[in-house]
């Protein structure tokens, strides 16, 4: 036999083993052999394969990371829509849903199958014989994003089905793409370290990762999948959900082991009962259960409503909470000079997150709560995430409480504080506010605004309080020495943060504005302005009444803009910027037949968008003259949808008015400019 005849069949081998090994440990979580085993093997198929290049298949365990950077996703269309579920918030309104689906089918008594809501993104995987062709997100429910490179770099998802049964000629199979909670922990820790912004939740992070232009940046993310249902299969027959849950990890398809057959609505809400009194322990994040009958002929029978399967529900957990002690109310001093009390709270935990503090918006948040220092009080995380006091216990107090009294003079600087009329914030307008400054050379120095790498919140505390920087342009003038006799601060991250520093100092004027912190202009209302006016100086002599000339910008935001470069400290600050030399880029203006091609069309975004923010989409189709509104009507020309689109697709549906997935949107976008 000769060497290259052996050199392929060892290769082949090797491809078995390892799916083999992968399903072991990812899908069956019975690992065969040890890490180093696996290593060695997977070392010799890369020796291999790079010996005969020519023999190297999509489908090889080495091509998980092999794409390039995509440009866009493109849009997939699914053959069988992935519809969302309907929601039921407690016991009571599961059993109403079993009576409801016993009536509508004619039966006594239905079996289900229960399984916990992974909190993650809902994904669809196509085979054609065998082998991952596509992978796609949800999108809308009709049309998703082709996200396959990077659904490939998952390693519990095989790329070629085991073969185990006959393989089906086409298979299209739904699951949840999330990442569990040590795997969330360890990401936000790297970027703690980095100095980078952190995932706010583990949902966040799984749909960022899968959203990644690079495969290799998902790749290092830890990501999983679970298989719930599947939408197309030819060749295999299915007619249960429990047959289903044992056919899939048969091709190396992962499942979530943990779920329950239900033979009656007890059985479904003791199951519930359980999920939500273990939900902590799981090592992966969830907020409910999904309720499916188990019969698939009786899921036909019972059809669909709306965007919704009458044949599976979710059981949403109540928000959990806790009671604790109102230790203390404190004031924190914005950027803008708001002052928002924070409630100090003794800790507790909440959904296995330990709970110290919470915002309280505004005095009249207060008042409403009737909440007093020392009181006890019910505190939850909203959304699972945000920790919020939802009410006082005055059936609790013992007379030591006190009443909380807004300050009248600022808690950082000492100026008075004022209430104006029309707001329920009070504000301190001394602008060399220390407390303000640090806010604002945030702002100024955040990803958004000038991209200041390096430039964290307890650097700029140690610059303003040792009288280092007192204005925005006093950054320009701080050197490596200075930067690398702070704490904390090495030759190395001092070079770094005067680089960045230096790199900031030529800067698009949109980048400005937003930076600047000026009232009710955000990053969208910065590029208008920039488009607009073509300069600082432009723009600084701009009268209200042109500026509400504008798309989208109203009286209240060219008040404030025009109030802004009236007042005499912010032109202080703007003369001081320009003179250490911070070099202003002027926005390349859209000639007159640009601006025209979107004229007077109404734009409405809903969803999450992948390659651009809402803010950055809608600035796009403004600056082509188009506007953008924040809700449906049957003046809306355009409906944009990212994923979990909500309502406002539904209303646009009802209405007929032109839904676009993201892909369809840049079309016109790039059909717009090329006209």
């Amino acid at each position: 036999m000769s060497a290259t005849l052996d050199d392929r069949k060892e290769l082949e081998r090797l491809r078995r083993e390892i799916a083999r090994y992968n399903v072991s440990y990812h899908v069956l979580d019975r690992p065969e052999i040890s890490d180093a085993e696996y290593d060695s093997l997977f070392l010799r198929l890369l020796e291999l394969e790079r010996l005969h290049p020519e023999w190297v298949t999509p489908d090889s365990p080495t091509q998980r990371v092999g794409a390039t950077p995509a440009a866009e996703f493109a849009a997939v269309e699914h053959r069988v829509p992935m519809l969302s579920l309907a929601n039921a918030y407690s016991e009571e309104e599961l059993r109403d849903y079993d009576r409801r689906m016993c009536a509508l089918l004619g039966e006594h008594s239905i079996v289900y199958v229960s399984e916990p809501k992974l909190d993650g993104l809902s994904v669809e995987l196509v085979y054609e014989k065998g082998s991952l062709v596509r992978g796609s997100t949800r999108g809308d429910g009709a049309v998703g994003e082709d996200v396959t490179a990077n659904l490939r770099t998952i390693r519990s998802i095989p790329l070629r089905l085991a073969e185990a049964d006959p393989v089906p000629e086409l298979l299209e199979v739904r699951g949840e793409v999330y990442i569990e909670k040590t795997a969330f922990r360890a990401v936000n820790e790297r970027r703690a370290r980095d100095g980078q912004p952190l995932f706010a939740n583990p949902r966040n992070l799984a749909a960022g990762s899968l959203r990644q232009l690079d495969p290799r940046v998902t790749a290092e993310r830890a990501l999983r999948m679970a298989c719930y249902d599947v939408g197309t299969a030819v060749g295999l027959t299915l007619s249960t959900q429990q047959e289903l849950l044992a056919t899939l990890p048969r091709f190396g398809l992962p499942v979530n082991p943990l779920f329950a057959v239900c033979a009656s609505p007890d059985d479904v809400t003791a199951f519930y009962r359980r999920m939500q009194k273990e939900r902590d322990a799981l090592p992966y994040e969830t907020d409910g259960v999904v309720v499916k009958i188990d019969r698939f002929d009786l899921r036909r029978a019972s059809g669909t409503v709306s965007r919704s399967p009458r044949w599976a529900i979710a059981g949403k957990f109540p928000a959990e909470r806790a009671v604790t002690r109102l230790r203390d109310i404190v004031i924190s001093v914005g950027r803008t000079g708001i002052l928002t009390p924070v409630a100090s709270l003794d800790p507790v935990r909440v959904h296995g997150v330990e709970i110290s503090s919470a915002t309280l918006h505004n005095e009249d948040d207060i008042r409403a709560k009737d909440l007093r220092v020392g009181d006890r009080v019910v505190v939850q995380r909203a959304g699972d995430v945000i920790p919020q006091i939802v009410a006082s216990l005055p059936e609790l107090r013992d007379g030591s409480e006190s009443v909380f009294a807004m300050p009248t003079r600022c808690p950082a600087c000492g100026s008075r504080v004022v209430r104006l009329e029309a707001e329920a914030a009070w504000r301190c307008f001394n602008t060399t506010c220390p407390a303000r400054i640090k806010q604002s050379i945030g702002h100024f120095a955040s990803k958004g605004a000038l991209d200041i790498d390096g430039l964290g919140g307890k650097l700029i505390d140690q610059l303003v309080e040792r009288g280092l920087v007192a204005r925005l342009g006093d950054l320009f003038r701080l050197d490596r020495d200075t930067f690398a006799a702070l704490d904390r601060m090495g030759p190395k991250s001092a070079d770094n943060l005067v680089q960045a520093i230096h790199r900031a100092r030529t800067v698009p004027l949109a980048r400005l504005l937003y930076g600047l912190g000026i009232p009710e202009v955000g990053a969208t209302t910065a590029d208008l302005l920039a488009q607009h006016a073509g300069s600082l100086r432009r723009l600084s002599q701009t009268q209200r009444e042109e500026l509400v000339t504008i798309p989208t910008i109203g009286p209240r935001t060219a008040e404030t803009v025009v109030d802004y470069f009236a007042n005499e400290e912010n032109q202080k600050t703007l003369a001081d910027l320009l003179a250490v030399g911070l070099t202003i880029e002027s926005p390349t203006l859209l000639d007159s037949r640009s601006q025209g091609l979107l004229a007077g069309k109404r734009f409405v975004f809903t969803g999450t968008l992948a390659t651009l923010t809402r803010d950055e989409a809608a600035a796009r189709v403004q600056q082509l003259g188009a506007v953008v509104a924040g809700s449906v009507s049957q003046k809306t020309d355009y409906v944009v949808a990212g994923s979990d689109p909500g309502a406002k697709a539904d209303m646009a549906r009802s209405l007929g008015i032109p839904l676009l997935t993201e892909s369809k949107f840049l079309t016109l976008l790039g059909e717009s400019h090329n006209d």
